[in-house]
Order: structure tokens, then sequence, then C-alpha cells
């Protein structure tokens, strides 16, 4: 039998497809425009932080009005729509990870942690229950078909990719997973949004972390973690006490502004940059910018999806930045990055995503960093 849109050897009304509902416009888009092609579609929003009437106006995704407008856009469609309860798992797997990763010095990535945990993880499970065949999202990536497995790839759109978001996921999952927004630009997200009369058509991009509305961290680690604002010291690389801190979960790795430190430290007067929080001591190290500069990265918890061994690549260590060229060298569920010229401002806790073209070959999580 001739496969479907889908990759799928069914007729679209006898294929099941969960579609995760986040109550953005992509995952409306995705869901209408596959019941409109004849699936058995049934849409599943999981509810994993409770704003209240804050939610309504913060730029976030799973929560109050994002719930309210999946449904209605269910709703309005004729397909089904379940809200699954998951702020207790969310909590645990992500929101204590946030909080845990600051007081450790790190610099954290909560979405990513989102999608390897509960979404990926536990919606999967649910989409199984349901009978489904797939489960679709509408986040801007390449699900292709390769030689020997389903392969990972960035979005058309370079703007819109958010690949480095979803390196974690394993290869059972993708193989389960399907992305239909991946190959085009958002603008035509927005048409088909339009064209369908989805209340969500010119609903704005979610930009603020869905727990951290406003992007104000420290205050949801000291909430979490009252023991986080401890004050200590911010010393200089050379080991010179240059002032006092309220607390290392103020203070990100390259940070520049707003170290209360003030002038004269040096003789010319240069800006100091956060090099380090050293945790145990309960210090910032600061330092030149020269000295931010690495070229060894130490990355643990590796996902692969790509059976190569140790390759030349493109890394990336932050979602915004162009991947640089690297060699890649794999000791079992962890790599030793090699980069061809040194980066600044790396942080353990954030990812590093593994790229060879357009493909996804891996990642894994900043535990160290080094320079040659």
């Amino acid at each position: 039998m001739t496969k479907n849109s889908l990759g799928i050897a069914k007729e679209p009304k006898n294929t099941r497809v969960v579609v995760a509902m986040s109550g953005g416009v992509d995952s409306s888009v995705a869901a209408s425009l596959l019941h409109e092609e004849g699936y058995d579609v049934v849409g599943v929003t999981l509810q994993l932080y409770d704003h209240g009437a804050a939610t309504s106006k913060s730029k976030t995704c799973c929560a109050g009005q994002d719930i309210h407008d999946a449904r209605r856009v269910a709703d309005a469609r004729g397909f089904p729509h379940y809200v699954l309860n998951y702020e207790s798992n969310f909590r645990e797997s992500v929101i204590d990870d946030f909080a845990d990763s600051y007081m450790r010095g790190e610099t954290p990535i909560p979405c990513v942690r989102c999608n390897q945990s509960v979404k990926f993880r536990d919606l999967l499970r649910v989409a199984n229950d349901l009978g489904a065949d797939c489960m679709v999202t509408g986040h801007y990536v390449q699900r292709m078909n390769g030689d020997k497995a389903s392969e990972l790839h960035r979005a058309i759109d370079d703007t819109k990719d958010q690949s480095y978001f979803l390196f974690a996921t394993t290869q059972e999952q993708l193989d389960f997973l399907r992305f239909p927004l991946g190959g085009w630009t958002k603008d035509i997200t927005r048409k088909h949004a339009e064209r369908l009369g989805l209340l969500t058509a010119d609903k704005p991009d979610s930009q603020d972390i869905c727990f951290v509305p406003g992007g104000d961290y420290a205050k949801i680690v000291k909430k979490i973690r009252p023991e986080a604002e401890k004050p200590g010291e911010i010393v200089h690389i050379d080991g010179r006490v240059l002032g006092k801190h309220d607390g290392i979960i103020h203070f990100t790795i390259g940070q520049r502004k707003g170290l209360g430190i003030g002038g004269g430290h040096n003789d010319d007067n240069n800006p100091f940059y956060v090099l380090r929080i050293d945790p145990a001591k309960n210090q910032v190290v600061v330092g030149p910018k020269e000295a931010l500069a690495k070229d060894i990265l130490h990355v643990k918890e590796c996902n692969w999806l790509s059976a190569d061994t140790d390759e030349d690549a493109m890394v990336k260590f932050r979602s915004s930045m162009k991947p640089v060229p690297a060699r890649i060298v794999r000791k079992g569920n962890e790599a030793e990055i090699t980069l061809e010229s040194p980066q600044y401002g790396i942080s353990p806790g954030q990812a590093c995503v593994f790229y060879s073209g357009s493909r996804v070959l891996g990642g894994g999580w900043i535990s160290g960093t080094g320079k040659l």
C-alpha cells in the first residue's frame, strides 16, 4: 500500500495522530492541517505550570490561556482534545533541576529538559496508550528517512530552527515523531492559520520560559531554594578579592554588566567578565575577556543519532549561534570536543549539539571547559 503524507502505510482516515498542542499557532496549524487532510487527529495539551491570570499576557506555553486556546482550536476544527495535568512531573524533572543547576554554578536550559523528559517521554507514552500511529509536534525541525534509520535535520528556516532544543530525542522517539512544519518558513504557517480561521493566527511566538515569565530567573530559584542567596566573594583570577555578591545565582559565565565591583581594580580599567562560578567556595571568579576563550569542551549524558565514530563536525553551544567547526571524540555517553578556534562565554550546564550539514548527529550537556 502507498504510504500517506506522514510516511505510514495507511489511509489518513485510518491513521491516528496525537498532536502535542501547546496553545500556540504552530501546533494549532499542524493539528488543523492534518485534520483537514483526513487524519484521525487527537489533540493533547500538557498542563505544566499555572500562573493563574498572569498567563494570559505572558509569552509562554502550556499553562492558563494557552490551554484554553488549544481547546478552542480543537473544538472549532472538530477533533477531540485532552488536557493532562503533568505539573508534578514537570516540577520534579524540569523546575527542580533548573534551580539545582543554578546552585551548581551552571547555566541551565529547561526547554531541553522539558522536551527530553516530560514532552518526549511522558507524552509519547500517552500517545501509545491512545493507539496512535505517530505523534506530531509544531517544532521547526525535519525528520528524514536515512539509509538505516530516521534522521533529525535542521529546519528549512534557519531563523526558526529548533533542532538545538531537540538533540536529546532518542532514535526510538524519532521513529515515532513527525514534524510537518520543518519544511517551510513561519510565514507559511501564519497563512495557513489565517486561511483556516484559527484564533491563534496572530498569537506571538513563545519567548519566556514557561515558569519564568519576565525572565527573572533568580526570583524563581530563590523561591525553590531559599538558601540560594548566600553572600560570598567576587575574586579576580589572580586571587584578589574585588568585592562581595549576594548569591552565585545572580551570575552567569561571560557576564560583564551588573558585577557590582566598580573600577580602579586594574591599570587599564578594562571591564571584568565572569570566568567561573565556584559553588564549593561560593565565589564568583572574574577576569579579562581573553580569559573566557575556550577550545575544549567536556560533554556528558550524550544522545547519539549517528552510528559514526569520532569525526569532524559542526557544533553549537547556544541556540542562537551559528555552528562552528570542531572535532568530536566519543567516549561512551561522553565526548570531548576540540573547537577549531576558541569561543567565548561557554558555560557548564549548556547543551552542545553536533551537526553534519543539516543533520543532527547528537548532543550532550557541557560539564567543563579547557584551553589547549
